[in-house]
Formats: C-alpha cells, structure tokens, sequence
C-alpha cells in the first residue's frame, strides 16, 4: 500500500446501520415538526408522539375489541382491523435510538428513549397487542447456573449408558 491510499473504513454491521438509519429518522421526524424541535429540547413526549407516527407504516394486524378474531392467534378470514408496528420492533427501536442518543454526546440521565414513560407505553402496546393477536409474550428464562453445572456432571453418566441399536 503506498503512502497516498487511506485505509477503507470497515462497513457499518447490520446493526449499526439500522441504528444511523433510525437516528437520521428521528432528526428529521423533529425537524418536520411545526415549529421544528431540537434534539437539545426533545423529550419523551416528542419520542411518544415519534412511536405514534410510526404505527401507520406497521405490518402487524391488531385486532379491536369488537372484531370477532380478537384474541385468535390464526384468524381464518381477513378484517379491517388496523396494521401497528409491532411491539418487538418498536422496542428495537427504542434500544438503538438509545444508544444513538448517548453516542451523539446526550447524558444517560437526560435520555428521553430511556425513561418511564417510554417503558410504560412499551409495555401497554405490548399488553394490547398480546390480547388482540392471542399471542402470549413470555418472558425468557435464564437457566440457573446451578442447573447448568448439574446438566454437565450427568452428561458422562448418560454417554456411558448401553446403546440400543434399533436399526436391524
């Protein structure tokens, strides 16, 4: 390499470019805003009405309350219930506007994507959307390390047991 070549930059992961993405989305959902808003005076209600704004571009069908497929995981015919972004995606969301947020130079404690009104409406949106489509959002569980030890300590005992061959 001589000395006039610069290095390439690594491409951005996935990950990343989805973040950069989503922050320039947000600049310029407040900049459309009338009267335009700074990311110094944003706040959790312009990162509410942002999540709001969103749902009209979702692919998720939620079912209303007076629909007869609420709460059907499967429904066999189509309605008109409305497309909302779903949960999982907006709470996606959230996590890489967050960290956008504070690698832009913004304070963890002023972060308007990471505080209680922004878990509230997560959760409720959540909530809703379990309801409507009859799909339970569990939590994952850790396994115990306890139980990971254990699984280990019996791993020889079962390589040791007789093998049956079923094949004749």
């Amino acid at each position: 390499m001589s000395s006039t070549e610069q290095p390439q930059p690594q491409p951005l992961s996935r990950y990343e470019s989805q973040k950069r993405r989503d922050w320039n989305t947000f600049g310029q959902y407040l900049k459309n805003q009338s009267p335009p808003v700074s990311l110094s005076h944003c706040n959790y209600n312009h990162v509410l009405d942002f999540l709001r704004y969103l749902d009209q571009f979702g692919k998720t069908k939620v079912h209303l309350h007076a629909c007869i497929f609420f709460g059907h995981p499967s429904p066999p015919a189509p309605c008109a219930c409305p497309l909302r972004q779903a949960w999982g995606s907006l709470d996606a969301l959230i996590g890489r506007l967050r960290a956008a947020y504070e690698e832009h130079g913004g304070s963890p404690d002023t972060n308007p994507f990471g505080g209680g009104a922004i878990r509230l409406y997560l959760r409720e949106v959540k909530d809703c959307q379990s309801k409507a489509r009859g799909i339970p959002y569990n939590k994952k569980k850790k396994k115990k390390q306890h139980h990971q030890l254990r699984l280990k300590a019996t791993a020889p005992t079962i390589a040791k047991l007789p093998f049956k061959d079923f094949t004749s």
